[in-house]
């Protein structure tokens, strides 16, 4: 069951909606359906949060959309493939070692009171619309990834194909857009552009440049980078940031700058299943039971934290492997 609710939340976020929709339409169900099976809310919330940010950076999901783009502001085009396969590895490899430990430790993989037998509602069907969008949605990928279609103009295309067919309610629809996260990453944008424009991102490269040498520069912007992360947005603050500052950074130490901003996307990336960001709120939320729920809380906030140096390490051992592909 880990296993396949892994690749449901894989599947759904890499598509396009990304990791906060992907475990927003998966958590409450894999919660539902562990409790049934007794498995401990810690487990799912690790697979279903896990899988979801492993398909996050996918060339069409908005966070791979923010990354990527940044990478070929920086004059690193054409590495989406190589950003992907990091984020989806990484995700990979530190859920398939929690699971065997926990799996190890026996108990702490089992839910601590016996399942919960109550019924899980049936999923409704899918409609004629649901259906269509579907198949809009489908179509949009492929001329995304084998056309070379502009993401954001076909995806309006989409959108408005979508609309002038009625086949969604609109005013639903545009309540349902992240205004706040948008303003927020467009904010950043703005910001980073001054301080390029003034050179703050030539000063900002040369304070991190003086933590590393050429050896440790991976492990020191996945460490940086994680801890940031842990209280700040991975897709609004910390690659927006970051990002640009790969190249100017390996140049003062002589690393790679495609490992370097390899190490960024996964150090960002691995501690975001803390509750203290919104993928780790979710699966907290999605608990009934309030003293479970605050037993998960303190599990995935310890989870976080530790990722931080996990995911220092996990970068420094195979960014630059996968930036040599």
């Amino acid at each position: 069951m880990p296993v396949i609710l892994f690749a449901v939340a894989f599947g759904i976020s890499s598509v396009g909606p990304g990791a906060i929709l992907a475990v927003a339409v998966t958590a409450p169900l894999a919660m539902a359906i562990g409790a049934r099976a007794g498995v401990a809310p810690f487990v799912i919330a690790l697979v279903v949060a896990n899988g979801a940010n492993a398909g996050n950076l996918s060339p069409v999901s908005a966070v791979g959309v923010i990354a990527n783009s940044k990478m070929a502001e920086a004059g690193l085009p054409g590495h989406e493939g190589k950003v992907f396969l990091a984020g989806a590895l990484s995700h990979l490899l530190v859920t398939a070692l929690a699971l065997a430990v926990l799996r190890w430790r026996g108990g702490a993989f089992r839910a601590a009171a016996p399942g919960d037998q109550a019924a899980v509602a049936d999923a409704p069907e899918v409609g004629r619309r649901d259906a269509i969008t579907m198949a809009v949605i489908a179509l949009w990928i492929v001329g995304v990834v084998w056309f070379r279609l502009h993401l954001g103009l076909s995806a309006f295309a989409a959108a408005a194909l979508l609309l002038l067919s009625r086949q969604v309610e609109e005013r639903a629809a545009f309540r349902t857009v992240p205004i706040g996260i948008i303003v927020m990453v467009t904010g950043m944008s703005t910001l980073v552009a001054l301080l390029e424009t003034t050179g703050g991102m030539e000063v900002f490269s040369g304070l991190l440049a003086r933590l590393a040498s050429a050896a440790t520069v991976n492990g020191v912007m996945g460490f940086v980078t994680g801890l940031i992360s842990t209280y700040s947005s991975t897709s609004a603050v910390v690659l927006p940031a970051f990002l640009p500052t790969a190249p100017g950074v390996a140049a003062q130490v002589g690393g790679d700058p495609v490992a370097v901003s390899l190490s960024i996307t996964v150090g960002s990336a691995l501690v975001d299943v803390s509750p203290l960001s919104t993928l780790g709120a979710l699966c907290v939320a999605a608990v009934a039971d309030p003293e479970q729920s605050t037993r998960l809380f303190r599990q995935l906030l310890v989870w976080g934290l530790t990722m931080v140096v996990v995911g220092a390490l996990v970068v420094q051992l195979f960014a630059g492997l996968l930036a040599g592909l």
